[in-house]
């Protein structure tokens, strides 16, 4: 058995988003194509037909932006009633350049937020696991060529969670395609953590320590976790986190808050120490470069 850690990021193109935010959803391998028929039927009650066919695809910043929202309080006469907004989305999705009234518009912002939500509500009742490093936009950079905190802290939670597991449970990490020089970059950087230091090679014993890497909009898994990544950056808090969040992202940190793991090891003496899936990091240094400032 084993379970897929699908990896994907928001907030590093370090423009508007509060956080960097390197989510993973964790999915059972027995229960992942279940799922994604679920999350392919919702698509279809209520957008009236796949969301994602051709170009489209169903991130965050498109699905989730502030837009989306106003948009869904437009103030019609008559209202749009909850049987009609399927038709009027798909009608706005065939063709967008002509089926442009408000009606229009407004059927496919709530279509957009009901589908978020039912798509957090399935990946619940599915068991999936929800994991994430939470950065800093100012945080300081690390010299350092070895593995970026945020991936090891999120490695580390992912080996404790497989840990913790009551059958033996093998972890297959999917990330989201990069740019071709980033990728090896990143398997490179993987490999001489889970090969070359005596953490990674313990780790590596229920972490499958080469990376797969698929294209978003082909990948279920990875659109799932790009969902997270965003309504973290936007709306998840941790104590010291102090940028505003967007309070419409509310309802889905409820959702979301849910999903996280929670777990105990002994941790420099201190037989009781809590380790929650989900980490608020402030400085990306190593502690050997903190020490020297």
């Amino acid at each position: 058995m084993a379970w897929f850690l699908f990896i994907d990021e928001s907030g590093q193109d370090h423009k508007e988003s509060p956080y960097e935010v390197l989510a993973g959803v964790a999915i059972e391998d027995n229960k992942l194509w279940d799922l994604i028929k679920e999350l392919h039927v919702a698509e279809v009650v209520h957008f009236g037909r796949r969301y994602s066919d051709g170009h489209r695809e169903l991130k965050g910043k498109k699905i989730l932006k502030k837009k989306v929202f106003s948009r869904a309080k437009l103030n019609l006469d008559p209202p749009i009633l909850p049987n009609e907004v399927p038709a009027l989305a798909k009608a706005i999705l065939d063709d967008g350049g002509v089926n442009t009234s408000p009606r229009h518009q407004k059927a496919l912002a709530l279509a957009k937020i009901a589908y978020v939500t039912e798509v957090f509500s399935i990946c619940a009742n599915f068991g999936c696991k929800i994991f994430a490093s939470i950065v800093d936009q100012d945080a300081p950079q690390t010299a350092s060529y070895g593995l970026r905190k945020d991936y090891g802290y999120m490695f580390q939670r992912f080996f404790y969670f497989l840990e913790d597991c009551a059958k033996d449970q093998q972890g297959i990490l999917v990330f989201d395609e990069l740019e071709k020089s980033q990728s090896h970059l990143l398997i490179d950087q993987a490999h001489r953590y889970f090969k070359h230091t005596l953490t990674g090679r313990h780790r590596s014993s229920l972490v499958i320590p080469e990376p797969f890497f698929v294209h978003s909009d082909l990948t279920t898994g990875i659109q799932i976790a790009d969902l997270v990544a965003y309504c973290m950056s936007w709306g998840y808090r941790l104590p010291g986190m102090i940028e505003p969040v967007r309070l419409e992202l509310n309802p889905y940190i409820a959702q979301i808050r849910p999903m996280e793991r929670r777990t105990v090891r002994s941790i420099q003496g201190n037989d009781n120490f809590v380790i929650y899936s989900v980490c608020h990091i402030s400085d990306l240094r190593t502690s050997i470069e903190r020490l020297d400032e």
